[in-house]
C-alpha cells in the first residue's frame, strides 16, 4: 500500500507580530471573550467618567488661578443657582408675593446657605435695567450634594408668578449642563458617524463581513478608552472637553487600522492565502504599519505634556491611551474577527493594477513638478494666512448652545443686569482685614483707576478675612488687546500690596505667556521624535525634514479655516453656532497635537509603501508612481472615514467640540488630497535621488537599527484550483529610473 506524504504546511511568517496574529486566531474565543468584558466594563463604569469631570482645570501655575482659588477657598459656597422671572413689571404685587414666598421656602432647602431677591434692601442690581425681569439667586453650601442642587433648580422653575417667564441657571447649573452636553455629544458622534462608516466601508470591500469587521474593531476600541480614561480621572482632574476628543480620535484611529488589516487580508486571499495564513501575514505586514503609524500619533500628542495646564496634560494621557488601546485592538481584536468571519470575506476579484487613477496624476505632477508644487504651497499658505489675525478667549457660557437654559441665563445677566455681570478684570488683594480693605480702596482710586484702558472701577469689596477684590472695568472687548493691556499694567504696579490680577482677560494673558514659554518646548519634542521615527523608517534626513514641512503647511491651512469659521462667523449659521470674535485658548494647540499627528500617520502610510517599492529596485519616479497608486485608494478611503467622524462630531452642539471636529476633517481631508496626491510627489521629483540621502555616519545607524516596514513573506504554496489575482507587472532591475 502506497502511503502518500502530507502536504508540507506553509512557512510561517517572520516576527513578534505575526505570532501575535496567529495566536489571536488561533484562541479567539478567548480573546474576543476579553474585549467584549473591556467593551461591557467601559460602557457600564468608564461611562461615569462624565460625572466625575471637571468643567474647568486651568493651571494652578497661573497667577489669575491663583487668585481666583484664594478667593473660593474664602467662600464657603459651592456656587449658585439663579433664576430669571421676566416678562412682568418687577413691582407688580403678583410677582413680589411669588418670589417672597418662593425665596423663604428656597431658605429652608437643605444645602442653601443663602437666598437673594429684588425685594430685599440693598438688591437693586437683582432688577434689570429695564424693571421687567429680576433675579433669585440662591447660594449653595460647599458640601450640597448634586441632588440638593438639583432640587433647588426644581424648585426655582416651579416658581411661576402669573404673566411671567422664569428660567433657571447659575455656575452650578452650567456646568451640570457643559457634562450633559458633552456627553450627549459624544454619544450622537458615535451613533451618526458608525452607520455611515459602515455604508462606506460596503462599498469599498464590496461586502458586510469584510465593512463589520472595523466598526465591531472601533466600538470596542472606544469601550476601552473610556474604561481608560475613567482610570485616570480618578488619580487626575479630567477636563469635560476631553472626552469627546479622545473619543474622537479612539474611534477615527480605530476604524483606520481596522481597514488596514481587513484590507491586507483580502489581498492575501487574493494571493491565495488560507484565512489562518492571511491572518499571520496581515500581522506581519499591516499590523508592523499599523503600529509604527500609532507610535507616532503618540509621540505628537506627548509633545501635551510640556505644558503646565491639566487640561492639556489630560488630553496627552487620555489620548496616548486611546491610540495605544486603538493598536492594540487592531492588533489582537481584528486577527480574531477575521477567524471567526475570514472564511466569509471576499478577496479582491483582480490585484492592484499598477496603472491607474493615481499613478498618472503622479506622472502629470512629475512633468510640471516646479508649478504644482508653487501652487500647492502659496494655496496652503494663503488657507493658513487668516490664522495670524486670530484673537484667543475664553468663551464662558457661550461654549453650550443658545438654547440652553444656563447660557441664557448668563447672557441676560450679561445684557440687562450690568452690575452683576463679571467684570472683565478683577484685583484680589491680600491683606489685614481692616487694612487690607482700606488699602484696596487706595489703590482702586490711586493707580487701577487712573489706567488709560480702565473704564472705571465697579466695586471694591471684601471676599474673605484678608482678601478684598477690586472689579475693573475696561474701555471696549472685554477681552480684547485694551483689557489684556491693563492685566499687564496692574501686575508691573501693584501698589506695593500682594495682589493677584484675575478675570477672563487675565486667563487670556497667563495662557498666552504659557504658550510662549512651553510652545517651543513642546514644538521641538514633537519635530525631534517625528524626524527620528520617519528616519529610522527611511533612512533618509531629507525625507522626514521635508514630511515636517509639508505638515505643518496643511495644519496651518487647518487653523486658517478654524479661524474663518469661528472668529469671522463664516458657515455659522449652516453649522448652527453663534461666533464668539475669537477661538477658545486651548483648541489650536490641540488641533495642532491631533492634527500634526494624524498627517504623520498618513504620511507614514505613503512613506512605507515607497520605502518598500525602493528596497524592490525600483527608481524614485516610479516608486512614487507606485506607491501612491498601490496606497492611494486606502490612505483616501481611510481619510474619508475620518471626515465622516470628525464632521459626526462636528455636528454636535458644544462649541469646542464643533471646533475640533472642523479642524481636523480640514486637516484630514487637505492632506489626503491636496499634500499627499500633489505636493508629496512633487517634491519627491524634484529632490530626485536626493530623497534618500543622509550623512555617513545616520547611514550605519540606520543600518543597524533601522525600522523596516517591508517584511520578506515566505512564498505561498496556492491550492490547486485556486483562483489567483493576475500577477503585477514585472519588476525592475537594479537599474534607477
Amino acid at each position: 500500500m502506497r502511503l502518500h506524504a502530507a502536504p508540507a504546511a506553509p512557512a510561517a511568517a517572520p516576527g513578534k507580530l505575526a505570532t501575535l496574529g496567529r495566536f489571536c486566531h488561533r484562541h479567539r474565543r478567548w480573546v474576543l471573550a476579553f474585549w467584549v468584558a473591556v467593551l461591557a466594563l467601559g460602557v457600564l463604569i468608564g461611562g461615569r467618567v462624565f460625572e466625575g469631570s471637571v468643567t474647568n482645570t486651568s493651571s494652578g501655575g497661573y497667577e489669575s488661578v491663583r487668585g481666583s482659588n484664594l478667593v473660593a477657598a474664602a467662600d464657603p459656597a459651592a456656587g449658585t443657582v439663579t433664576a430669571v422671572v421676566d416678562g412682568k413689571p418687577v413691582d407688580s404685587p403678583q410677582v413680589r408675593d411669588a418670589v417672597t414666598a418662593a425665596a423663604a421656602d428656597l431658605a429652608k432647602l437643605p444645602g442653601v446657605l443663602s437666598v437673594s431677591d429684588a425685594y430685599q434692601s440693598g438688591q437693586q442690581a437683582l432688577r434689570s435695567t429695564d424693571g421687567s425681569a429680576s433675579l433669585v439667586t440662591v447660594r449653595m453650601a460647599a458640601d450640597s450634594s448634586t441632588a440638593q442642587q438639583q432640587a433647588v433648580s426644581q424648585a426655582l422653575t416651579a416658581m411661576q408668578p402669573p404673566g411671567t417667564h422664569v428660567t433657571v441657571g447659575g455656575d452650578l447649573v452650567l456646568q451640570h449642563e457643559v457634562k450633559a452636553q458633552t456627553a450627549s455629544d459624544t454619544r450622537f458622534g458615535e451613533i451618526v458617524t458608525l452607520p455611515l462608516t459602515l455604508v462606506v466601508m460596503v462599498l469599498v470591500f464590496g461586502g458586510l463581513a469584510a465593512a463589520s469587521l472595523p466598526v465591531i474593531g472601533a466600538v470596542a476600541s472606544v469601550g476601552g478608552a473610556l474604561l481608560a480614561m475613567f482610570g485616570f480621572s480618578q488619580i487626575m482632574d479630567i477636563d469635560t472637553t476631553v472626552l469627546p476628543i479622545a473619543t474622537v480620535l479612539g474611534l477615527g484611529l480605530s476604524i483606520d487600522y481596522a481597514l488596514l488589516m481587513v484590507n491586507r487580508f483580502r489581498e492575501e486571499k487574493g494571493a491565495g492565502a488560507e484565512p489562518a495564513v492571511a491572518v499571520e501575514r496581515t500581522a506581519a505586514t499591516a499590523g508592523r504599519t499599523v503600529a509604527f503609524s500609532g507610535l507616532t500619533v503618540a509621540v505628537a500628542l506627548s509633545g501635551l505634556f510640556v505644558f503646565t495646564s491639566p487640561v492639556f496634560r489630560a488630553v496627552a494621557a487620555a489620548g496616548v491611551s486611546v491610540v495605544v488601546i486603538a493598536v492594540l485592538a487592531a492588533l489582537t481584536l481584528v486577527p480574531a474577527l477575521l477567524g471567526f468571519a475570514g472564511h466569509r470575506i471576499k478577496p479582491p476579484k483582480h490585484a492592484e493594477p499598477d496603472e491607474g487613477f493615481f499613478a498618472r496624476t503622479v506622472r502629470r505632477v512629475q512633468r510640471r513638478a516646479v508649478p504644482v508644487a508653487l501652487v500647492c504651497v502659496a494655496l496652503l499658505m494663503a488657507a493658513g494666512a487668516p490664522f495670524l489675525s486670530a484673537d484667543m478667549r475664553s468663551t464662558g457660557a457661550a461654549v453650550l448652545p443658545t438654547s440652553s437654559a444656563g447660557r441664557q441665563v448668563s447672557d441676560t445677566v450679561d445684557a440687562r443686569f450690568p452690575q452683576l455681570a463679571p467684570a472683565p478684570v478683577t484685583v484680589v488683594v491680600q491683606g489685614s482685614e481692616q487694612d487690607g480693605a482700606q488699602a484696596a480702596r487706595q489703590y482702586a482710586a490711586d493707580v487701577v483707576a487712573k489706567l488709560p484702558g480702565v473704564a472705571g472701577v465697579r466695586a471694591v469689596q471684601p471676599a474673605g478675612p484678608d482678601l478684598s477684590t477690586v472689579e475693573v472695568l475696561v474701555h471696549g472687548d472685554p477681552q480684547g488687546a485694551q483689557a489684556k493691556q491693563v492685566v499687564d499694567e496692574l501686575r508691573a504696579d501693584r501698589g506695593g500690596l500682594t495682589t493677584y490680577v484675575t478675570g477672563d482677560a487675565a486667563g487670556v494673558v497667563d495662557f498666552q505667556h504659557e504658550l510662549a514659554d512651553r510652545g517651543p518646548w513642546a514644538l521641538g519634542l514633537v519635530a525631534a521624535g517625528t524626524l527620528v521615527l520617519l528616519f529610522l523608517m527611511t533612512g533618509s534626513l531629507v525625507m522626514p525634514v521635508k514630511a515636517l514641512l509639508m505638515n505643518l503647511l496643511s495644519l496651518g491651512c487647518s487653523l486658517g479655516a478654524l479661524t474663518m469659521v469661528f472668529q469671522h462667523g463664516w458657515f455659522s449659521g449652516l453649522l448652527g453656532f453663534t461666533p464668539t470674535g475669537g477661538l477658545e485658548t486651548f483648541i489650536p494647540v490641540l488641533v495642532f497635537a491631533f492634527a500634526f499627528g494624524l498627517s504623520m500617520d498618513y504620511e507614514v502610510f505613503l512613506l512605507a509603501r515607497i520605502k518598500e517599492l525602493r528596497d524592490q529596485g525600483y527608481g524614485c519616479k516610479q516608486a512614487v508612481q507606485l506607491g501612491l497608486q498601490r496606497s492611494g485608494r486606502i490612505i483616501t478611503s481611510a481619510a474619508l472615514l475620518m471626515v465622516i467622524v470628525f464632521a459626526g462630531f462636528a455636528a454636535g452642539q458644544m462649541l469646542m467640540v464643533k471646533e475640533m471636529g472642523i479642524a481636523l476633517a480640514v486637516a484630514v481631508a487637505v492632506d489626503a488630497t491636496l499634500v499627499r496626491c500633489l505636493l508629496v510627489p512633487a517634491m519627491m521629483s524634484l529632490f530626485g535621488e536626493f530623497n534618500w540621502w543622509a550623512p555617513k555616519p545616520l547611514r550605519k545607524l540606520y543600518a543597524r537599527f533601522g525600522l523596516r516596514e517591508h517584511v520578506a513573506l515566505p512564498p505561498l504554496e496556492v491550492a490547486a484550483g485556486a483562483s489567483v489575482p493576475g500577477p503585477r507587472s514585472p519588476e525592475p532591475s537594479a537599474a534607477r529610473v
